[in-house]
């Protein structure tokens, strides 16, 4: 159940899967494959004109690469912090790692769009009708969703082997912080297919900066319970 590693401490939590196991390895080869699948061309550019449309899509690129990482360090820190390889867990991120596949092309149509737009690109207008925008937040939202659902459902699954993985105090308050986390951003996710079913694209796209905004002030709130958690740990230890 459990592959045991160093007691080395990421934050206060103790490593339990130092080692790259091979759902890991094979988890950053799909990652790997996804990055790939969102580079603007795969050919050289044979004209100045050619390279000018290719250097169009970096900053829709830095944006689809910068949500792949995000979801790759989640799955890096889970593995990382709990070393769980069952068959629950091979299911789960099996699943995750599909969702990730599935949606890169819809996150790089939806974020290519959007730069073009706000470029003033001549093609962009040609891409989507006013009709499809809400469709098109509704599927990538959906997929959003998921993929938040399926990681909040890996710390519900390691929080349920809390006893196998010998989780202390903190260890404890980490994993309850992040199955917290993971149902904000999923509300946040919903917020905005609700907004994009009612006709509200533009409202359905800009919720999702609530996404910095909820995770603030869980952090906050977060972290003042894990300091007064340590301080308290550490007076007891001192007695």
């Amino acid at each position: 159940l459990l592959k045991q590693g160093p007691e080395q401490t990421d934050k206060g939590f103790r490593i339990r899967g130092a080692e790259i196991t091979r759902i890991e390895g094979f988890s950053d080869a799909v990652f790997a494959f996804a990055v790939t699948l969102l580079v603007v061309s795969l050919e050289v550019p044979k004209t100045f004109d050619e390279l000018r449309e290719t250097m169009s899509g970096f900053v829709a690129f830095a944006i689809c690469f910068a949500l792949l990482v995000q979801i790759w360090h989640w799955h890096y820190s889970f593995f990382r912090r709990y070393g769980l390889q069952d068959n629950v867990i091979i299911v789960l991120n099996s699943v995750a790692l599909f969702l990730t596949l599935f949606y890169v092309y819809p996150l790089k149509f939806l974020f290519t769009l959007i730069v073009d737009q706000l470029l003033g690109h001549p093609v962009a207008a040609s891409r989507i009708s006013p009709d499809q925008s809400g469709e098109l937040l509704m599927i990538y939202g959906a997929g959003y969703l998921a993929i938040v659902v399926v990681f909040a459902l890996l710390y519900v699954y390691a929080y349920r082997k809390r006893s196998d993985l010998a989780l202390n105090e903190l260890e404890l308050l980490e994993t309850t912080g992040s199955i917290q986390r993971f149902p904000l951003l999923a509300a946040v996710g919903i917020l905005s297919i609700i907004l994009a079913t009612v006709g509200q694209a533009t409202l359905a796209g800009l919720s999702y900066f609530l996404v910095s905004v909820v995770m603030t002030v869980h952090s906050f709130w977060h972290g003042h319970k894990w300091r007064a958690l340590a301080q308290q740990l550490n007076e007891r230890a001192a007695e």
